[in-house]
Formats: structure tokens, sequence, C-alpha cells
């Protein structure tokens, strides 16, 4: 496979464009990367409509679970999301953290950016904020986030050990995360961890489970749970654009697992206990200004 820039190339010009496709067309690919199969699989995305915060714009179908269902986000927080995209899963933070808290959106793709920052502008979320910049080098400062979430990203990362490094480093002591992701249990078939495409879609970077779990506990989380596990098929008429018929067959009775999991893990230290806001605080951070307040 490629060195760690190449592959991070290969993942900017495909989300890219994935940018400017909609989320129909997304979800009937691997992780919306893909070439789309010949039948609509929504193979990764969970479904986000019932979602509060939930905004149709923003959702691009490149999902593998709903990390902010299970990240315990309270009024006032501050959340990063990793690898933001269009948005959508920091406009669902957003509605949990509310207009006092803040979210903060992470992504390298310039266009998608864009897209997000425009959707939290027409949206009128001034909390909201999107940020260019790479997840193993994050461009937030130390001990920042009160929650971190992250919907089917690290495993297009190369260096995931160094990702994990910077969510503790931006974590607040007391912090948690909350990550929906793609892991291996057993070997992937070689012609699909080596393909360029497979490693976009979400596929050939995944690492085992195991493995995954071993980074978190090695970089100094505690209380590491799986909150969610679902496994992930992969159609074979994508499987056959890299395999042979008896090789399909061979994967398909194999004992490899492709899974989606959301993991959560806390940061050792105590929390701080956020300063109540008067009600001008209040009505200034939400950008409202009541009759009669006196914060006009």
């Amino acid at each position: 496979m490629n060195n760690e820039q190449e592959l991070k190339a290969i993942v900017k010009n495909r989300y890219a464009k994935i940018a400017e496709q909609g989320k129909a067309e997304n979800a009937a690919s691997c992780c919306g990367a893909t070439t789309p199969s010949n039948k609509v699989y929504n193979i990764m995305m969970d479904d986000y409509s019932e979602t509060g915060g939930y905004v149709a714009d923003a959702d691009l179908g490149l999902g593998c679970g709903l990390p902010t269902q299970f990240a315990k986000i309270q009024k006032g927080d501050t959340v990063i999301d990793l690898g933001s995209g269009a948005g959508n899963d920091c406009f669902v933070a957003r509605h949990e953290t509310g207009a006092e808290g803040k979210v903060i959106g992470i992504d390298f793709t310039p266009i998608m950016i864009e897209k997000a920052r425009a959707n939290a502008e027409k949206l009128g979320f001034n909390n909201v904020e999107f940020r260019e910049g790479d997840i193993d080098a994050m461009p937030v400062s130390n001990d920042v986030a009160d929650v971190i979430v992250s919907n089917c990203v690290l495993n297009l990362v190369p260096n995931k050990q160094k990702v994990i490094a910077e969510i503790f480093r931006t974590l607040k002591p007391g912090g948690h995360f909350s990550i929906s992701d793609v892991v291996l249990v057993g070997s992937l078939p070689d012609a699909l961890k080596e393909d360029a495409e497979m490693y976009a879609g979400c596929v050939a970077g995944a690492i085992q489970k195991d493995e995954y779990l071993q980074f978190i506990e090695e970089a100094g989380f505690q209380n590491i749970q799986i909150q969610k596990e679902k496994p992930i098929v992969i159609p074979n008429d994508i499987l056959e654009k890299y395999l042979s018929a008896d090789e399909v067959k061979n994967f398909n009775s194999s004992n490899t697992g492709i899974f989606s999991v959301t993991v959560y893990a806390e940061k050792p230290g105590t929390k701080a206990t956020k300063p109540k806001l008067n009600m001008a605080e209040l009505q200034e951070e939400s950008g409202s200004c009541a009759p009669n307040s006196g914060c006009c």
C-alpha cells in the first residue's frame, strides 16, 4: 500500500468528489467512496433522520454509526467532531449541547469545510465552527473538549495511534469520546488490502478490533467500552471488482468479520464544574435578547 501522504491524498481527492454528490449516490456505495453497487446497499450507514438536530442537507450518507447518540453530551459542553464532512454530526451535537455550548468540526477537505460552513450559516448556528486540518494534528489547543465524536473516519487515517494521542491531548481531564469506526476480525484478501479505492472506501484501512482497543488503552484512556457493534457485509458485486468468483466464495465463507463499532473511553481526571451563566449571558451566547433583559 502507498505511504501516508499518498493515502491522505487519495482520501482527500475521493472525499472532495463525494462532497459534490448527493446522499442517495453516496449511500449506494461502500462508505460513499467506491463505485456504486448495482443494488442500492446502505452497507454501513445508520439512519439519522429521527435524530434530534438532524439536517438533511448536511447528511452525505458517509457514516457507519450514530456516535452522537451514545456520546453523553450535556448542555454547555464543548464538542469536537473529527472528520466533520458537511456538518451533520456537529449539528446533532449542537442540539445536545445547546446554544450555551460549542461545537468544533475538523476536516481536511476544503470543499467539505465550505459546505459545512454554508450549512451552519443557513441555520444561524453561531456556536458551531469548522476548522480545516488533519485529525492527526488537530488545529485545537490542549484540554479543550468535554466530548469528542467521530463517524467512520479514523479508519481512513494511516497513523491511528497519532489520532488517538491527539484525542487524548485535546480532551479535558475527565472528558470522553464516542467514536464509530470500522474494524476487522481476521484478515482481508490482499487484493482488498492493497487497493486504494477500498482504502478510501473505509475497508482496507480498518485494523484488527483488538489492536484498535489496545491503541486506546495504551494512549492512557480508561473505562473503555464498546457501545454498539454491527457486522458489515460487502456486496458480491463490489467484491467481484477485486476477487475471482472462487475468491469471493472463499471470502464469504471465511471467518473474516468486518464490523462497525462505537467505542467509548474516558480521559483520566476530574471534570471541572461549569460556571452557570446568568440570563443576559445566556441570551448573548444564543444571539437573542429578550425585552427588558438589559442585554441590548
